[in-house]
């Protein structure tokens, strides 16, 4: 049973180097002897998912029963230890795949973005078609873990003494249970609480080196019913007041009529992606993938240091509609997501604008139509009111170019003023584009150029429709992405750098004065503010983004969470922060996070900031779980 056991941890390093290899331009590790630590301090956590994954072998492998050494109930052991282990083991080879665009390992949170999905066989028999390499990879290494499995055969035997055989078995169960439980836990202190996720950021040097001391079978369990939701008390709620300012008041003056407003959330539409969010970035060489967006950009105000608050698509929507990021834990996955929520549709809803919300998919995928009823959309247009299967791409939804159609001609029957949001779908896995634009948009080293290139051209030809339609002149428009893709170039590999995205307002309307360069660190939570401050609504919101266009100076506190710990970008310095306590601190131009200032550098702008992160992580928890969000 032991060497049954170790064969466990020899393949889980196998696959630990592999994860490794498959992503090391977004893990950097500087040396070998740098990885032999960070797979040595993997053993603890692979100790957790081998013995969540093998509790029942280990139990049937020393239970004292006289036919366990018949050749039987042996084949049953057999058959139970690899079909176990490799469902668990093949999670982590999910990952070689998946964590390109999770940027975390994999955890429950995959559950609740799939539920919502009804093509989930068909994304998973594309991947595996489009990734053999990691097919090959695990059906060599299973053939290797059942060859060496069956090299130490168990011979049947009969205890002579069945007295002496149930005393030393049961001794043996006992201390072997004592064992089981330490290992799972991750020591045997009473003190302390099982081992985490967070934990894996004690044995790093660089935060992205974490999920090469992780496996996805412990993230996994180990994020099955948790919640990491919970109250805490650092600082008093006169310091929230003073320096969080989780209240708003921008009184610009009221304009009749009121302006439209077009939310359009582009799909993995990634800063790295656009040519006027990177002239001052000095990458060599750069090439653009959107020449439309470029152009818009050039009559629009841009915010060219903007950062994603969460990892998929339906944290975008949190964010960017309702200024709530995703921490460890998505909001909109929570217990505590479906109460009253004040957002931009709120607002638009108060003041009498009619809110609606597109995605070309079939209706209710990515939870958008579930978390859009919580913010209180009057109407949701989604494949099925599209209603022309002909325009399916056959994976995900309605082509970008024929639904943003659908959704210039739906806005123009509308009665203004109007608030509406359009998700879009194309430019997504498997990467294609319609048949009949084979060949038409640039294609570069990542298989996302060419999909890029297509909605680019997709919002081109909606610009072309929307401009001889009457509501045109008196919109604001915004494009942000939900959050990153594939990477081409390092700069966009460092770990800060990976929730890079374009921010762009625009409006045909000279009254809104929506042109210029926001350079200061933005983020999808501004949006929220920043339209309410245009729109004229002088009542208080609540909201931990600011206007991008308030004569305010606002101070900047940028949130997003890897997963494992919380980021924020505050003054001169980032911050990671674990729950209880910042673990971590980087210059602001130290988007790699490799060099912790922690201990090493103190200075008063340092304290406070360390304080800021705390207060903002409270009221965060204090809003979320007693349900003052509205």
């Amino acid at each position: 049973m032991l060497y049954r056991i170790f064969l466990a941890f020899f393949f889980y390093q196998i696959a630990r180097l592999l994860f490794w290899f498959f992503n090391k331009n977004l893990i950097p590790v500087d040396s070998f002897s740098e990885y032999l630590n960070l797979a040595y301090r993997g053993i603890a956590f692979d100790t957790t998912a081998i013995l969540y994954v093998n509790s029942l072998f280990i139990l049937l492998s020393l239970i004292p029963i006289i036919i366990n050494t018949k050749k039987t109930f042996q084949k049953f052991l057999f058959y139970l230890y690899f079909i176990t282990n490799g469902i668990s083991f093949g999670m982590n080879f999910g990952d070689f795949v998946y964590f390109k665009f999770s940027q975390a390992r994999l955890t429950t949170a995959a559950m609740n973005v799939a539920q919502h999905e009804s093509n989930i066989g068909k994304v998973f028999l594309v991947s595996i078609a489009e990734h053999p390499i990691v097919v090959i990879w695990f059906v060599i290494s299973m053939i290797l873990w059942v060859l060496f499995y069956k090299r130490v055969k168990v011979l049947p035997s009969k205890p002579e003494k069945l007295i002496p055989y149930f005393i030393s078995s049961i001794i043996t169960l006992c201390i072997t249970a004592l064992l089981v439980v330490g290992g799972i836990r991750g020591d045997f202190k009473h003190s302390t609480r099982p081992i985490n996720l967070v934990d894996a950021n004690r044995h790093v040097t660089k935060p992205a080196q974490a999920n090469v001391v992780l496996n996805s079978v412990f993230s996994f369990f180990r994020t099955m019913n948790t919640n990491n939701f919970q109250e805490v008390h650092f600082v008093e709620e006169s310091f929230i007041n003073e320096n969080i300012h989780p209240y708003k008041l921008y009184t610009r003056q009221l304009v009749e009529p009121k302006p439209n407003v077009v939310i359009i959330i582009l799909e993995s539409f990634s800063k790295e992606y656009s040519g006027a969010f990177n002239k001052n970035t000095a990458i060599k060489d750069f090439v653009s993938y959107t020449p439309f967006f470029d152009s818009l950009a050039t009559h629009s105000l841009i915010a060219t240091n903007a950062f994603a608050n969460g990892r998929q698509s339906i944290h975008g929507m949190s964010s960017i509609l309702a200024g709530i990021p995703t921490l460890k834990d998505a909001f909109t996955s929570s217990p505590f997501s479906n109460q009253k929520i004040q957002s931009i549709v709120s607002v638009s809803n108060e003041m009498g604008y009619d809110t609606s919300f597109f995605h070309g998919a079939p209706n209710g995928s990515m939870g958008f139509l579930g978390f859009g009823n919580i913010l209180g959309f009057k109407h949701y247009y989604g494949k099925t009111e599209y209603n022309n299967d002909d325009d399916f791409d056959g994976m995900w939804g309605i082509w970008d170019e024929p639904f943003f159609q659908y959704f210039a001609k739906t806005l123009n029957q509308k009665k203004s003023p109007f608030m509406a949001t359009l998700f879009s779908v194309s430019s997504h896995h498997p990467f294609k584009v319609p048949e009949k634009y084979q060949g038409k948009f640039k294609k570069g080293p990542l298989e996302m150029h060419e999909p890029i290139g297509y909605t680019d051209f997709a919002l081109k030809e909606f610009f072309k429709t929307a401009q001889k339609m009457p509501w045109f002149n008196n919109t604001i428009f915004v494009f942000v992405a939900d959050h990153t893709n594939q990477v081409a170039y390092r700069e966009y590999e460092k770990s800060m750098n990976r929730f890079a995205v374009p921010i762009l307002f625009y409006s045909p309307n000279p009254k809104y004065n929506l042109k210029g360069e926001v350079t200061e660190p933005a983020q999808q939570m501004d949006i929220y503010p920043t339209l309410v401050d245009l729109m004229g609504y002088n009542k208080k919101i609540r909201s931990w983004g600011r206007s991008l266009v308030s004569d305010k100076k606002e101070a900047y506190m940028i949130i997003n969470s890897d997963s494992i710990n919380e980021q924020f970008m505050i003054g001169n310095y980032i911050y990671l922060f674990n729950g209880k306590e910042v673990t971590g601190i980087y210059a602001i131009a130290d988007k790699g996070l490799e060099k912790n200032l922690i201990n090493k550098e103190k200075n008063p702008e340092i304290e406070k900031g360390i304080l800021l992160s705390k207060a903002w992580y409270q009221d965060y928890m204090n809003r979320v779980i007693n349900r003052k969000l509205n």
